[in-house]
């Protein structure tokens, strides 16, 4: 009985230091997991001057397009130019087959001349006979004779004049000249073609200045005003930034989309654009001001609010925030966030508050 005793003692003995034991490491575990690090990197909170602006996308047009047409009747002859040549004010496109329009000139000045030479025979008969009349030599009905003729003969020589200025501006008609510096877009004849007064002969397009037409929304219509900057990137060179400058605010919306078209002038000197381009704009709406400004990447999104890690110390604090506008990958802050306040930037999506964190450099 007294040694039943013995063993039962010493396995209660046992089974008690088990418990301690156990007890301490759970107290140890629970220790390691409050002292559990993690692993982060933060960017600083940075101040830079800032623009606000509006995103947009829009169309390059030519500044200028023109259709060219025939003033005459007559066959193409002469043609200079085809789609893509570069021509200026004034150069010749295309000649019409002007032989007739030339000898039609040669025929009013012959009746020009003409017309003058039996005006000035009859202008020196009026002069004497005006002389006579004084003198009471020649009777009345013969002086007012004369003066009709002499009326009449003036007037023929009205008539001539304005028939030989009339052929000549036909025959000028007949080279067909560019009204503006630009370039070819389309060649709508082909050389030997009959064409008639009003037939399209070319379309001409002037690209030494480009518009941008793009279109905002009806909130942001208000704050649009002549002048603004604009700068934006095109598909054939995208790493290549564009500028303009605000010239023409249409006066209504379109009415289906509720949008605003916005015109701004875009200089073209080497002609790297093309009118059909499509464009990334931005809208510059103001002078720069100062802003806090992190990376986009930090954000996080809890319900309805937004929210940001801060680093103080070797402590993750949650920090609730107001956003501003994006510029690329960093966002404003317009509140609760100070200038070189460290942000998680990466791993922010592990962490709760107050835990501890490594920096990684």
């Amino acid at each position: 009985m007294k040694k039943r005793s013995i063993n039962f003692a010493i396995y209660f003995s046992l089974v008690l230091v088990s418990f301690t034991l156990l007890g301490g490491c759970g107290k140890k575990e629970t220790k390691q997991v409050k002292e559990r690090v993690a692993n982060v990197r933060v960017q600083p909170a940075e101040k830079k001057p800032l623009r606000p602006f509006l995103d947009a996308v829009g169309t390059l047009k030519a500044l200028e397009e023109v259709t060219v047409s025939s003033e005459l009747d007559g066959i193409i002859r002469n043609l200079k130019v085809d789609d893509g040549t570069v021509v200026r004010r004034g150069d010749a496109l295309v000649t019409i087959a002007d032989r007739e329009y030339e000898l039609e000139v040669n025929r009013s000045a012959a009746a020009l001349k003409q017309a003058e030479a039996s005006c000035d025979n009859i202008k020196l008969e009026f002069q004497r006979k005006e002389s006579l009349y004084k003198e009471e030599l020649v009777t009345k009905q013969q002086f007012e004779d004369v003066s009709t003729r002499l009326s009449l003969a003036q007037s023929e020589c009205d008539r001539a004049k304005a028939g030989l200025s009339l052929a000549q501006e036909k025959f000028a008609k007949t080279m067909v000249a560019s009204p503006l510096q630009g370039i070819i877009k389309e060649k709508k004849i082909s050389l030997g073609d009959y064409v008639k007064n009003g037939t399209a002969l070319f379309s001409v397009i002037h690209t030494d200045t480009l518009k941008l037409n793009f279109s905002v929304t009806e909130q942001d219509a208000g704050k649009i005003k002549i002048g603004q900057d604009v700068i934006f990137q095109v598909d054939s060179a995208p790493d290549k930034s564009y500028r303009g400058r605000v010239k023409t605010i249409y006066p209504h919306l379109e009415e289906k989309t509720r949008t605003l078209m916005v015109e701004a002038l875009v200089p073209n000197g080497d002609h790297s654009l093309k009118p059909g381009f499509f464009a990334r704009v931005k809208l510059y709406l103001g002078p720069a001001r100062e802003g806090i400004v992190i990376p986009v990447n930090s954000l996080l999104y809890d319900e309805a609010k937004t929210k940001v890690f801060v680093v103080e110390g070797n402590v993750a604090h949650s920090r609730e925030v107001k956003i501003g506008a994006k510029y690329g990958d960093l966002l404003e802050i317009t509140e609760g966030i100070k200038e070189k306040e460290a942000v998680v930037s990466v791993g922010q999506n592990n962490l709760a508050e107050g835990v501890k964190v490594n920096v990684a450099r």
